[in-house]
């Protein structure tokens, strides 16, 4: 059981790394995107956090994620402190270290928690408005658990086809599963890109609630394409507001080369090695690469050094508390009749693949 000494408020973005943008006195400048709410200083470890984001209720240790977190973290930031002091390219080790802290800080924020439920409601919503009215009975047994009366049937439906499904809430083990392996799966794509290290002297960075960046090729003709991890033409991440890590296009390497051409696997070695990699000066173009895409990257709040305002972009966007949808027929309405023969559903509903979800009362 727990000792009664966890820790209540957990950061979502590490204080470590917020240090990096604050004053000595640990103090950081917060810009709502909620533009109805005006910007404010306060402490580092007032900003960026939830209380008991990863708390696990009844668990023998119900803190030991966030305690597993700190230890990465409290790496990391080693690791970036000792690149301040000169040491680039890293070794292969730590080069492994930074991309999973890197991988994982994309993944760990409460979009991500936030997107998964909104999936998953969607998921549910289609489930049972397809399986239809007379099935309720049997989709609440089957994956809430229990005999429902007519009124809890009534109810369950009701919430489950309006629009964007059911209020439903994850277990925090769900979450800090996915978030895991997720970060195991996308490191590969951090460590694998040639980096250039940015330093800056008469310029500066900011950071957000989400600081890694997808950066889309400029010369993707089609802007509405989607940009992921592997198709990136870059990634970056302000690292301090004087230092930022920028991980190139690795295809620019390859791209002339056959796919089984033994070849590729000399240069994913070298690149692995550090071999790519290079430190450049930080230019005023280079800071408006990096604050553009930290801007555009954040989910509800931008961060900067109380003396760094001049290097927010002037344009900033409306909240995004989710990053993925989707739409189509998971959009669509159900009038209580059921859109398949009752032989023909699933017995295992996907909804049952994890922890129950739980149904907001």
């Amino acid at each position: 059981m727990g000792n009664g000494n966890e820790a209540k408020l957990h950061h979502y973005v590490p204080q470590g790394y917020l240090r990096g943008f604050a004053t000595q006195q640990d103090r950081i400048t917060a810009i709502p995107l909620d533009r109805a709410r005006a910007p404010f200083t306060t402490l580092v470890k007032n900003v960026a956090a939830q209380t008991h984001f990863h708390t696990v209720p009844g668990a023998e240790e119900p803190d030991g994620f966030e305690r597993i977190l700190s230890s990465v973290e409290g790496a990391a930031i080693e690791i970036v402190r000792r690149m301040e002091g000169g040491e680039f390219p890293l070794r292969q080790k730590d080069r492994e270290s930074l991309s999973f802290y890197l991988a994982l800080q994309a993944v760990r924020g409460p979009d991500t928690r936030r997107t998964m439920e909104h999936l998953q409601a969607k998921m549910v919503r289609f489930e049972v408005g397809a399986g239809g009215r007379a099935n309720v009975k049997h989709w609440i047994k089957r994956n809430l658990g229990f005999d429902s009366t007519e009124e809890e049937e009534q109810r369950i439906w009701d919430e489950a086809t309006q629009p964007g499904g059911p209020p439903l809430t994850i277990h925090v083990v769900d979450h800090i599963n996915n978030m895991v392996e997720t970060a195991e799966h996308l490191a590969k794509y951090l460590m694998t890109r040639p980096w250039s290290l940015i330093r800056f002297e008469r310029r500066s960075l900011i950071t957000c609630d989400a600081p890694v960046s997808l950066i889309r090729n400029p010369r993707d003709e089609d802007f509405w394409a989607g940009v992921g991890f592997a198709t990136a033409w870059g990634i970056s991440v302000p690292l301090t507001r004087k230092l930022g890590l920028l991980m190139s296009d690795p295809m620019i390497m390859v791209e002339r080369l056959e796919v089984d051409d033994p070849r590729i696997q000399t240069i994913r070695t070298a690149v692995v090695s550090g071999d790519a990699d290079n430190v450049q000066v930080g230019t005023t173009a280079m800071e408006r690469l990096f604050n553009e895409h930290t801007a555009g990257s954040a989910r509800e709040y931008v961060y900067h050094h109380p003396d760094d305002g001049q290097f927010v972009p002037d344009e900033l966007h409306e909240p995004t508390l989710i990053n993925m949808d989707v739409g189509g027929f998971m959009d669509t309405s159900f009038d209580g009749e059921p859109w398949f023969d009752r032989r023909d559903t699933p017995e295992q509903s996907p909804v049952a693949e994890r922890t129950p979800p739980t149904w907001k009362r």
